[in-house]
Parts: C-alpha cells; sequence; structure tokens
C-alpha cells in the first residue's frame, strides 16, 4: 500500500511535523512520497468517527454500548486514538471515563493547535479538523493531580478487596465472615482503621465465633492485617474514606452546551499500584451495574468507560474475578454503558470477555519472536475476513496512527475488517501544565465537593466504644466482689482476728466451746449437793 503523502493545498512545508516525530519516534521526514488531497470525507450522522480507509470508519452510537477494544505495541498511536474517541463521543453528548496513564491525555481540556502531521493527515482523509478544546473532570486517587477519589470498605466489598490483597481461599473465608458479622452488627466498615479494628475484635472472639459461622483462625486474621499494612503503604488510605464518589452523578455528567464531560484519572502514580489499579476501574464498573436502571439499547451511551492498561486486571486473576468481570461486561450494556478495553496485544483479555467486545481498532504489532508471531496471527483471526487484505501481514507492517478496524453494521454484525488513517484529535496533543489543570480544577462541577475528608463515627469508633464499656464493667464487677470476699474471710475467721495465727484462733475457739459447757456441769453438780444436802437433815 502506498504511504502517506504530503497534501498539496500548499500548507504544509517540506520539513511537516509527522505523527512519527510527534509521537517521539523517528520521522521519514522530507524524503516521504507525495499525493493529492482527497474530497472532503462525508461522515454520518449519530456516529463516532475513527478515520478513513476506503470509505469512513465509524462506531455507531446505538452500538456503542456494543463494548469495544483498542490494541496495540507501544508508540503505534493508542493514545491518539483513545483520545480522538473520548473526543467525538464528549461531541454526541455522551460522557466519558478514562485513565491517564502516561499523563498525556490531560490536553484533552486545551484547543489543539496546527501541526505539520495533524495538517498532512486530515489532508490525507479529507477531514476538517475543527479545533477545540473539551469538558474535563480531573480525578486523582492521591488527591494531588485531580480531585480525591473515595469509597469504602463495604462499597469495595471482600471479592474485590481479597484481589486487591491477593488472598488464600481461607484468608479469604475470614474476611467474608468479618464483612458479615460487620452487617449483622452494625458496624460501618468505611476506611482501613475500621477494618483492622474489626479483625481485632474477631481474634479475641474467635473461639465463640467459630461454632457459629466457621473457623476464625487467627493466623489468618494475622495474615489479613499484614496486608491490610500493606496497602496502607501503598496509599489506598487515600482511597478508602468518604465523602465517596457518587458515580451514578459526577460521572455521567455534560455542560451546557449538551456535551459529555470526559473524567481523566491520573494514573501515573497510581500505576505503581497495579494491583490497586485494576481494583479501582473494575470497582467503578461494578457500581455502575448497581445503580443504574436498565435502559436496553438506547440511541447512544448514557456512559463510556475506556479501560487501559487492561492486562493488568486479567493477570493472575482467580476465577471468581474472571467470572464477576464477564458478568458485569457482559450485563453492563443493558444499562447503557460501553466498555472499551485498551492494551497492548488482545490476548491479554480472555475469551470469554474478548467475544463481547464488537468495535476493534487493531494498532500495529511487532513480530520478532515465536510467540509474537503467534499473537500477531491471533489478532488476525480476531477479525472478519477481508479478501483485499491480508490482515496478518498488515498488522506488522502499519505505521503509527494506521490501524485495522471492524466495528459493528445495523445489523449488528462486524464489518470486514479494513487498514484504516486514524483521525488526527481535535484537543491539544500532549499534556497541560500544572498551572492549568489547577485552574480547571477550581471552575469544575465538582469543585469542592470531595476534596475534605468526612470521619464520622464507624466500626473502629464503635469498637474502642464496646472495648471501654466492658473494662469498666470488668473492673465494676471487680469492685462489687471485693467487700463480698472481704465478708466472708471475716465470716471464716470468726475464731480469732486477722493477726492470729492458727492455733492461736485454734485455743479460743476451743475456750468458747468448753467454758460454757464446764459452766454449766458445775452448776449442775452444784444444785445437787445442794438439794442432797437437805434431804439427809432430815
Amino acid at each position: 500500500m502506498a504511504r502517506r503523502k504530503k497534501a498539496s493545498d500548499g500548507g504544509a512545508e517540506t520539513g511537516g511535523e509527522t505523527p512519527e516525530k510527534a509521537s517521539g519516534m523517528d520521522a521519514p521526514g522530507a524524503d516521504a512520497p507525495e499525493t493529492a488531497a482527497v474530497e472532503p470525507i462525508e461522515i454520518p450522522d449519530n456516529c463516532v468517527f475513527i478515520g478513513k480507509s476506503t470509505k469512513p470508519e465509524y462506531i455507531l452510537l446505538k452500538l456503542a454500548n456494543r463494548h469495544g477494544l483498542v490494541t496495540g505495541a507501544t508508540g503505534t498511536g493508542k493514545t491518539v486514538t483513545l483520545q480522538g474517541l473520548a473526543e467525538s463521543f464528549s461531541d454526541a453528548g455522551v460522557p466519558v471515563f478514562c485513565a491517564d496513564v502516561k499523563g498525556d491525555l490531560s490536553g484533552i481540556a486545551e484547543m489543539g493547535k496546527e501541526k505539520g502531521w495533524i495538517k498532512e493527515r486530515a489532508a490525507m482523509i479529507g477531514y476538517d479538523v475543527k479545533f477545540s478544546a473539551h469538558p474535563v473532570i480531573f480525578w486523582d486517587l492521591f488527591g494531588e493531580q485531580g480531585h480525591p477519589v473515595r469509597t469504602t470498605i463495604s462499597e469495595l466489598g471482600p471479592l474485590l478487596l481479597s484481589r486487591l490483597m491477593d488472598l488464600s481461599e481461607a484468608q479469604e473465608g475470614v474476611l467474608n465472615i468479618a464483612f458479615r458479622i460487620a452487617d449483622e452488627e452494625k458496624l460501618p466498615l468505611v476506611d482501613l482503621k475500621d477494618l483492622q479494628s474489626l479483625l481485632e475484635d474477631l481474634a479475641a472472639r474467635a473461639k465463640d465465633l467459630t461454632t457459629k459461622y466457621g473457623t476464625v483462625g487467627k493466623v489468618s486474621i494475622g495474615a489479613i492485617q499484614r496486608r491490610l499494612l500493606v496497602l496502607e503503604q501503598q496509599g489506598a488510605t487515600h482511597f478508602f474514606g468518604e465523602p465517596a464518589l457518587d458515580v451514578g452523578e459526577d460521572l455521567m455528567r455534560t455542560d451546557k452546551d449538551g456535551r459529555g464531560y470526559i473524567g481523566v484519572l491520573a494514573a501515573d502514580k497510581l500505576m505503581q499500584s497495579p494491583r490497586l489499579y485494576a481494583t479501582f476501574l473494575l470497582f467503578l464498573l461494578s457500581e455502575l451495574f448497581e445503580e443504574l436502571p436498565e435502559v436496553g439499547d438506547p440511541e447512544k451511551p448514557k456512559l463510556v468507560f475506556f479501560f487501559d492498561e487492561a492486562h493488568l486486571l486479567f493477570r493472575d486473576a482467580p476465577k471468581a474475578l474472571l467470572e464477576k468481570v464477564e458478568q458485569v461486561v457482559r450485563l453492563i450494556r443493558s444499562k447503557g454503558v460501553g466498555v472499551y478495553f485498551v492494551t497492548q496485544n488482545p490476548r491479554d483479555v480472555p475469551d470469554t470477555v474478548s467475544r463481547q467486545l464488537g468495535n476493534r481498532v487493531q494498532h500495529a504489532l511487532r513480530a520478532f519472536t515465536p510467540s509474537e508471531q503467534k499473537a500477531v496471527k491471533s489478532a488476525a483471526d480476531t477479525f472478519r475476513p477481508n479478501p483485499d487484505l491480508d490482515t496478518e501481514q498488515m498488522i506488522m507492517s502499519m505505521g503509527i496512527g494506521e490501524a485495522l478496524v471492524s466495528t459493528l453494521d445495523e445489523k449488528g454484525q462486524p464489518s470486514m475488517v479494513q487498514h484504516t488513517y486514524v483521525k488526527p484529535p481535535s484537543s491539544q496533543v500532549g499534556p497541560i501544565t500544572p498551572e492549568q489543570r489547577a485552574a480547571l480544577m477550581e471552575t469544575d462541577p465538582v469543585a469542592g465537593k470531595y476534596d475534605e475528608a468526612i470521619d464520622r463515627e464507624s466500626a473502629h469508633e464503635i469498637l474502642q466504644k464496646r472495648t471501654e464499656e466492658r473494662a469498666k464493667e470488668a473492673a465494676e464487677a471487680g469492685a462489687a466482689e471485693e467487700p463480698s470476699k472481704a465478708g466472708t474471710s471475716s465470716g471464716q475467721s470468726s475464731g480469732g482476728s486477722r493477726g492470729d495465727s492458727f492455733w492461736t484462733a485454734l485455743g479460743k475457739s476451743v475456750v468458747r466451746a468448753v467454758v460454757p459447757m464446764a459452766t454449766r456441769v458445775l452448776e449442775d453438780a452444784i444444785r445437787r449437793n445442794t438439794l442432797g444436802g437437805h434431804s439427809r437433815g432430815k
């Protein structure tokens, strides 16, 4: 296939910036062959434009909730593709949530500028770039580059929390018991210290609880406590707390012009704790699934969710978690939510999930080893074949900003795969400054809503009060027993004072018993003698 060539409208200079240069890659420069500009492209209504092959390639808005997959090796243009898709969904009035793994996506909040490679690409596909900024809300689990994102321990639940801590089956069982007891005893689990206090209480009551709930092993409790300490060190204390994120409201906003807000999660620091990152995004999906009502197949999605670095979700995931992901992805489309996984290799996504991803964009893959060649063949086999295209060969030979695209047609069937030149974005390519970010955060719709943490009475405080009350009751009971013991002691030692020895006390007891008896005997004798004397006198 012919290489991209310079537009003949005279606007691009010979040494113009190419997509390769803009992405930090080596650019072919002025040696690239040239082609004439094409006629302006006609983009159908109610769709998300991706780019152009032999025809416009797009995702139908009414089928955008059938999910999707964006794959390709590092440096092949996935981030720019994601940015362009997010812009188009926003322009169509669809809110978007995406993770900014490298810090590049923040530029979506600023108007783009005409650059050589943008002008060249636009002319090549006949696309009129209307440069504009988009409404953005920045989020950050650590509260540094965006508004804090929090949830409670209870809302996360034992399954995701077990995944986050990589617990064994026995430890997960103990954690489930802890959640059950917290529910029965009305102990709100808000933050990490609530769960830590509850586990301490379970350890103290382990023998009593085992007969009702099953084995509550102190060894398992100790292991969970250690994992909680690791989470603390990784910054999870920022994630667990209140006010919790209102998923149904603040991730699904539109601005006064009807454009969808794009929620951008700062994930560059978060990626240092990949398990926390994956668990958090899965939690958001689960919350959306639980909160949103059934809407069937709407004319456009209520929200589109981009899950970047998706392999982190599935790597070493236990069966129960994979079943949870599969269930959420399968059923959440009826809630009007489209989920788009972004990763390097399509094999990163399990088959049970991959078969539900109807809209696909495949950037280039590099194949130097047998394993990589097998991955390329596997990726090619996921597309509906095109008799005019060697899909496998094309995957390995595409340049930056080129992709193989297959989307669902009007009948909901995958279209034949097409080699496509991806459209350039209308917003800024690359990050904004910290000052620009701070200014946007001060004026967005959630400014001030989540910035201050709230520490209300929860399990930690309730259990502390219980412990104090038990200690007080024990002290009062002990004080009441002291006089009783003293009285008993006094009664038992009635034969002598506390200072008497054993023999002294015994002697006193003998005296007290014998003297009255001797006195009675003597009195009787005297009485008899007296009476007898009177008789003899007669």
